[in-house]
This record gives structure tokens, C-alpha cells and sequence, in this order.
């Protein structure tokens, strides 16, 4: 679907925020890039300062931008969960790197496995509303760094056939991962025909510098066909701008950067524009992630994608709260909803996360479908066509039918049409609540993770394929 009928940001502030990003390229540029990088970068005609900083004329940028991809497809392990981005087309999913599950009927916290996260994929995979994983949690279980990025990348794509995005610790672990991928794909040639995992890449430290070691991964997955998203997570008040506006402009500034490189390295290669500005509760120091403001900024920022036309991504749907309770509701709905109508590309966080991206919750995860559901109807928007205001249905009815619309063709056939229904969602009368019992939503969203993760997960892969990567990686999921 597109949106892009909620516009935060006015044309003149759209130019402005773009002009300021150049001045801070050019003026202050990024330090701490790699030896590797900053060849590829200066060679393109960025500049090295004396105090070690790069520094991007205008006209560098301007000339990678138009090298850019603009339109790209995240690809999944099957063909039907291929997404299109660009222009302002809408999908939802997770991300994030959680250390704790939340288990909501011993409200209480634990550290985060392995096993939960194969779930969440099995679970995302059959969520309609979910359109993509980005790795939501880390596998606490694995203290290994190398191990625990290989069987990242294992327990998502065994989960789920829905494109996936995931992390790599170091640049030394990036050969076995794409190792991995092509026992998975059936080769290097099928993994680079359909490319079905990306890397989610903090590329920056906030404010304003490479991360170095993220940079060497950059390029090293640049150079095996993967997908990469350009993640710029500063924090306002503390790693970023304190206002909104400038906040976006440095997130801006350093995903700019980043276009640079990528384009530097392999022009046209798939990158995400990825500006996650953040916010941080000053009276406490906190993230506010479920506040009014960070919903603004990424809505923001969505508008900033499509100033470039690029395709990009932003947080939204994650919450404060620390269960799945009122205030995550309304803390998840907010930004799910502005982030859908800007025309966010990918709308990361959307579900599941709590405890300002420190907890990860299967049964939120859950109801967050219901609630990306809600969202994607308000994108969706009002058809004004000749059937829909004709009042020929209304004279009917009014003049010489019952004074009522129940029977009519037209109902019966718009309730599939213009009506999302929540699947677990409650809409029955305060009697009829009683009558059966009094349903809990918790419970109801624990029952439907209990069903989904009781069948045999459709993603799996092939026996012959599993006992080779099984030969090959040790693998910590038990077959």
C-alpha cells in the first residue's frame, strides 16, 4: 500500500533540512572511517582533513545520489514475500536487538535464546500484516560472537521464507555467514540472483562519525550481493540535535555519508536509507520511543526518503512500557499509524519490542499484527468512486425498501472489502463477553502462539541441506 497523506515536514522544511545535512558534510564530515573506506571514499572525491575527518563536497553527493538505487526489491526465500520499495510504499516488520523476553503472566524478564528467536520467525511467518524479520533479539545462550551470528542467521531463515535482515559482530565472521547463505540458496549463484537476507549495518557512532569495524562488514557483504541498511540511531539530547528537526538533519547527514560509500564501492548497489533518529526523556535520562515526538521524526524522516528518492527505513511501533498493556497499545498504534501514512519503506520495530527496545514479546508480537492491521486500513485511506456515493442504494432503501442497509448486495460485499477485522481483537457486547467467559487478550494471544509453534515450521529446510550446514556450523536449535 502507499501512504504519504500525513506530510510533518512543509516543502521549505524539507529544503532546509536537506541544505543543512550538505553544510554539515562538507563542514564537518565524519571521522574514525577505516583506512579501507577512506580510500574508497577519497578516491571518489571526498576529502581527508588534517584533524582526520572526511569531509563530502556537495557535488559528491549530489553525483552518488544519482548513482543511487532508487527502487529495489528485498527479496524472500519465496518469491510471494518479495518487497518493492520505493516511492511511498508501506511494510511492516521487526527489528532490534532485544536482550530479554517478556513473559506477560509472570510479568517478569529473562534473558533472550536461541529458541525464542527461530519462534519469532515461525511466528512472523504466518502474520499477514508482518511483512518482513529483522532479527528482533540476541541470542543470549550463545556467548560465542561468531556462533551466535551464524545461528542468527540459521534460526531466522529456518523460520521464516519472509525476507530477513541480520547483524554481523565483525567483519572476520562475514565469509562463514555468507557461507551459510549459499548452502541455504543452493549456491552463490542463486544467493546472488535473490538475495534473501540483508545486513542490518550501524555503519555511524553518532554524532557524526564511521563505525569502524561496521564499515569493514559494509564492504565485505557489499562485495557478496548483500543488501545492506544504512542505520543511523542517534539519540536527541545526547548523540543528536536536541530539537526534531535537527535531529533528522544529522540522521540525514550521516545516512548521506553512507550513500557515499556504498556507491563509492559498487554504484547502484540495494541500500536502505536508514534514519532511526531516537529520543531520550529528559527527566530521566530514558529512551521515549513510544512518544509522540519519535512517531513525528519518523514520519519525518519518511518524507526526507522520498525528497531523495530513496528507499528507507525508520523505527516506529516499539514502546516504553514494559508489557504488552494500555499504554504499549496506544504507544504502538501512534507511530505505526504516522509512520504508515508518511509512506515509510520499512517500518522496523513495529512489533513486539518493549522496554525501549530491551525486551522482545512473542504475544505482542502477536496482537502487534492486529495493530499493523489497523494501520495499514488508515494508509489505505477513502475510495470516493461513483459506486461509493451513489445514492441510488440509499433511495432504494430509504423510499421504498426497510430503512436499513443490512440486506443490500453492496454490504455483503464491502464487508470484505472496506473492513479490516482484528483477529484477536474483542468487539462483542459487555454480555456476550460474559457469556464466553470473559476472554482474556493475553491469553488469546498466548493460544495463538502456542498453535502456530505446535505445527512443523513450512520454512524448514530441506533434510539434505540441514545435515551439511549441521556438518558444517554448529548449530545450537536441536532438528
Amino acid at each position: 500500500m502507499e501512504g504519504g497523506t500525513f506530510t510533518p515536514l512543509t516543502p521549505e522544511g524539507i529544503r532546509r533540512i536537506h541544505l543543512a545535512a550538505l553544510d554539515a558534510l562538507e563542514q564537518v564530515g565524519l571521522a574514525d572511517a577505516p583506512p579501507s573506506g577512506i580510500d574508497i571514499m577519497t578516491r571518489a572525491g571526498a576529502v581527508l582533513g588534517e584533524d582526520g575527518r572526511l569531509r563530502f563536497p556537495r557535488a559528491l553527493v549530489e553525483d552518488m545520489l544519482a548513482k543511487a538505487a532508487k527502487g529495489i526489491t528485498l527479496c524472500g526465500r519465496d518469491p510471494r514475500h518479495d518487497l518493492t520499495l520505493g516511492a511511498r510504499r508501506v511494510h511492516y516488520g521487526t527489528a532490534g536487538a532485544a536482550v530479554h523476553m517478556v513473559d506477560p503472566h509472570g510479568r517478569e524478564y529473562r534473558e533472550s535464546t536461541v529458541q525464542d528467536l527461530h519462534d519469532a520467525a515461525r511466528i512472523v511467518d504466518q502474520l499477514d500484516n508482518i511483512h518482513f524479520l529483522q532479527r528482533p533479539m540476541v541470542c543470549r545462550d550463545i556467548p560465542d560472537n561468531r556462533e551466535m551470528d551464524l545461528n542468527s542467521i540459521y534460526a531466522c531463515t529456518s523460520g521464516t521464507t519472509k525476507h530477513v535482515g541480520i547483524s554481523f559482530s565483525e567483519p572476520d565472521f562475514v565469509e562463514d555467514g555468507i557461507g551459510l547463505l549459499h548452502m541455504i540458496a543452493g549456491g552463490e549463484a542463486a544467493w546472488r540472483a535473490r538475495p534473501f537476507v540483508s545486513n542490518s549495518n550501524c555503519f555511524v557512532v553518532p554524532p557524526m562519525k564511521f563505525a569502524t569495524e561496521s564499515c569493514q562488514v559494509m564492504e565485505k557483504v557489499i562485495a557478496a550481493g548483500m543488501p545492506v541498511l544504512l542505520l543511523s540511531a542517534g539519540m536527541a539530547t545526547a548523540t543528536a540535535p536536541p530539537t526534531l528537526a535537527g535531529a533528522i538533519v544529522q540522521a540525514v547527514a550521516e545516512c548521506l555519508a553512507g550513500v557515499v560509500y556504498v556507491n563509492a564501492i559498487a554504484p547502484g548497489h540495494p541500500a536502505i536509507f536508514g534514519t532511526w533518529p531516537f529520543l531520550v526523556d529528559l527527566r530521566s535520562g530514558a529512551m521515549s520511543g513510544g512518544s509522540g515526538e519519535q512517531a513525528l521524526m519518523s514520519a519525518g524522516c519518511a518524507q526526507m526518503h522520498q525528497f531523495y528518492g530513496l528507499p528507507g527505513g525508520a523505527a516506529a511501533g516499539f514502546s516504553d512500557s514494559k508489557l504488552p498493556d494500555m499504554q504499549a497499545g496506544w504507544e504502538q498504534m501512534c507511530s505505526n499509524v504516522l509512520a504508515g501514512l508518511s509512506g515509510l519503506n520499512m517500518v522496523y520495530e513495529a512489533a513486539g519490542m518493549h522496554a525501549s527496545l530491551l525486551g522482545f514479546c512473542h504475544e505482542s508480537l502477536i496482537l502487534g499484527d492486529d495493530i499493523v492491521g489497523q494501520a495499514l486500513r488508515c494508509v489505505r485511506g477513502i475510495e470516493v468512486t461513483e459506486d461509493a456515493v451513489s445514492i441510488e442504494m440509499m433511495r432504494s432503501v430509504c423510499l421504498d425498501g426497510p430503512g436499513h442497509y443490512l440486506g443490500e448486495d453492496q454490504t455483503l460485499s464491502r464487508m470484505q472489502t472496506d473492513f479490516v477485522y482484528p483477529t484477536l481483537g474483542d468487539r462483542t457486547s459487555p454480555k456476550e463477553w460474559a457469556e464466553v467467559g470473559k476472554p482474556d487478550l493475553i491469553a488469546a494471544a498466548t493460544a495463538r502462539k502456542e498453535e502456530i509453534l505446535a505445527q512443523r515450521a513450512s520454512a524448514r529446510f530441506d533434510p539434505q541441506v540441514d545435515a551439511a550446514i549441521r556438518a558444517r556450523f554448529n548449530i545450537h536449535l536441536p532438528q
